[in-house]
This record gives C-alpha cells, structure tokens and sequence, in this order.
C-alpha cells in the first residue's frame, strides 16, 4: 500500500514521501496515528499543489533576503561609546548594542543572533559585520565606533 507520510517518522522517511508499506502496518500504525494517509489521487494532487507553493515561499523569502542585503551594504551605522585618558575604551559594542543601532537609524529589525561577530568590537573605527539574513544569503553592514 503506498503511503503519504505526513510528518518525519524514522524508519520510514521524511515529511512528503511517498512509501511502500504492507496494508496491516498502514491500517494499524500509520494512519490511527495520522503519520500519513493513503496515496489516493486526491492526496496526491494536494501533496503536488503544497509542494509548488511551499517553493514559492521559500523563492519570495530568498528573493526578500537578498533585497534586505543590498539594502543593508550601503548603510553605515554608527555607535558611541565613552572612552577614557589616552583613547582607551570602556567596555565593548556587543551584538544587542548593533542591533538596536540598526533598529534606530535605519528602521530595520534584525535579530541579535543573526550578527555574525568574531569577537565584541573593543576599538574606535570601521568595521565589516556579516549578517546571516537566509541559509543562503549572508549581508554585510559597516558599523562605525566613535567617541
């Protein structure tokens, strides 16, 4: 009996396929347990249709990412931090201080965990930060740390 499964089961495969299993195990485990349904034509057609709009998502998502990117290299954000005798700074610009930054002037929303930092910026002048946007898409945006 050819089974859609519709969630992640183990031994039988993921979220969409389509699997051979004998009739007993489909109408004991598999279907009272709503892990799949049976392969009729109808099931088919509404895996297919959810299959082209769950890629049309993920297109719209990727296309947004990489208009946020182009967006976001042109910026220049910049944060102030107080410094002592001789230049020397107090404390670090960290991730969540970027991010707000960038909230502030710029009106974008980006999660602090998405800032890809070496290490919390501990110096005055420019720095390159790479921001994950999308599994695919990785922006850059200059931050500028000034007295």
């Amino acid at each position: 009996m050819k089974i859609i499964l519709l969630q992640d089961e183990k031994k039988l495969g993921k979220k969409g396929d389509i699997v051979e299993v004998s009739e007993g195990y489909a109408r004991n485990y598999i279907l009272p347990k709503k892990i799949g349904a049976e392969a009729s034509a109808k099931n088919m057609n509404d895996l297919k249709l959810k299959k082209a709009n769950d890629a049309k998502v993920a297109q719209e998502q990727l296309d947004a990412a990489k208009a946020l990117a182009a967006d976001l290299e042109d910026r220049i954000v910049t944060i102030r931090i107080k410094a002592g005798e001789g230049g020397k700074v107090f404390g670090s610009v960290s991730a969540k201080e970027i991010a707000a930054a960038v909230k502030e002037q710029c009106g974008i929303e980006i999660d602090k965990k998405k800032l890809q930092l070496a290490d919390n910026l501990r110096n005055f002048g420019s720095y390159e930060v790479g921001i994950k946007l999308h599994p695919q898409v990785t922006g850059k945006l200059t931050v500028k740390v000034t007295e």
